[in-house]
């Protein structure tokens, strides 16, 4: 377990639709003892039905999404607690918006070739996401920059390695420690 942080710390768990982000965030919420936030549950109705159609979300679908979560995270933050929350922040811009909720913010992009998360996406049960959209997810994904907070995992790993990777690696992003965050992994 990561010891605690002066201030309160988000770990946003990001990428495409199929790389296991609820998985390994909820194993991160557990071992940080932070509450967890399943970024999809936030989505308006609206939104759902239009990916459950194929349509891919707009800029515009998502403002309101992303302001939802951020609002959790000001509110968290602002008892003093800590999240772990899912969501894809596939562009820059919705990752700027997702860092000013009030906390230290570390962003863990869970990434992977598209033959690999196509075939995850192909055998997942009852969510609201199809596969056919995981080319305009891919499309529209920008990798975390080195100025960003952030690093990225590999998800060929089995997810106990995923999680201890990102609990290695957390402590350089969160503020726990004085490594300085120079490159993504």
């Amino acid at each position: 377990m990561m010891p605690s942080p002066a201030q309160p710390v988000h770990v946003i768990v990001m990428g495409v639709s199929g790389t296991g982000k609820s998985s390994v965030a909820e194993a991160l919420s557990r071992e940080l003892g932070s509450r967890f936030i399943e970024g999809d549950a936030l989505h308006p109705e609206s939104n759902v039905q239009k990916m459950a159609a194929g349509t891919p979300l707009t800029d515009e679908d998502r403002w309101p999404w992303l302001d939802l979560i951020v609002e959790a995270m000001r509110e968290e933050a602002g008892r003093g607690g800590s999240l772990v929350v899912t969501c894809s922040a596939l562009k820059r811009s919705y990752r700027e918006v997702l860092a000013g909720n009030g906390a230290r913010t570390v962003f863990v992009h869970l990434a992977g070739s598209r033959e690999l998360i196509a075939s995850r996406l192909g055998g997942r049960e009852g969510h609201f996401f199809p596969q056919a959209l995981l080319d305009s997810q891919f499309d529209t994904l920008e990798p975390l920059r080195p100025e960003e907070n952030g690093f990225t995992v590999d998800v060929a790993a089995p997810l106990d390695r995923e999680v201890e990777e990102v609990l290695e690696q957390l402590p350089r992003y969160s503020g726990d420690s004085s490594a300085e965050t120079t490159s993504h992994s």
